[in-house]
């Protein structure tokens, strides 16, 4: 996977549970930049929805279950 650091920041807040809205806030940017992260996070990562790129972000060490 080529994911920006961006990306990274983006993957961990929806592993994490956040929404779209939420991720936005977080990170001050808009809801529109936040859908795009996402959709390329989806395409880089070969994930259909937001459970697929959690799987995802928990077996590649992006995110943390503690």
């Amino acid at each position: 996977d080529d994911l920006t650091p961006r990306e990274v920041d983006v993957l961990r807040l929806i592993a994490a549970g956040q929404s779209n809205r939420e991720i936005a806030r977080t990170l001050f940017v808009s809801e529109a930049t936040v859908k795009t992260h996402v959709n390329r996070i989806f395409a880089k990562t070969g994930s259909r929805d937001r459970a697929q790129a959690t799987r995802y972000a928990y077996t590649h060490g992006y995110a943390d279950p503690s």
